[in-house]
């Protein structure tokens, strides 16, 4: 018996494409919820932080096993959570 990977190796994300609605719609009711909260409160200079910053979430959210990884980090099984990944990558890349 060989081990089959959780996810097939070829599998890849749809990107989201980069407007506000298209972004609030690939986010969760309480996520979209903030995430028009703070654009509609962003000044206009700002607006695209917001965006790229919930487009983050958006597509991590999409992530096969992005659930079970944060789940895995919580529950302290050594695993960093996605979330962290993509802010330490993000670090790495500025």
């Amino acid at each position: 018996m060989t081990a089959q990977p959780e996810h097939p190796a070829g599998s890849r994300v749809t990107t989201i494409p980069h407007t506000i609605n298209a972004i609030g719609d690939a986010l969760s009711a309480e996520k979209r919820l903030a995430f028009y909260a703070e654009v509609l409160a962003a000044d206009a200079a700002d607006v695209a932080a917001v965006m790229g910053r919930w487009w983050k979430t958006a597509m991590l959210d999409r992530a096969p096993g992005a659930e079970s990884s944060r789940a895995n980090a919580a529950a302290g099984r050594r695993l960093v959570a996605i979330d962290d990944l993509a802010a330490r990558l993000e670090v790495r890349a500025s």
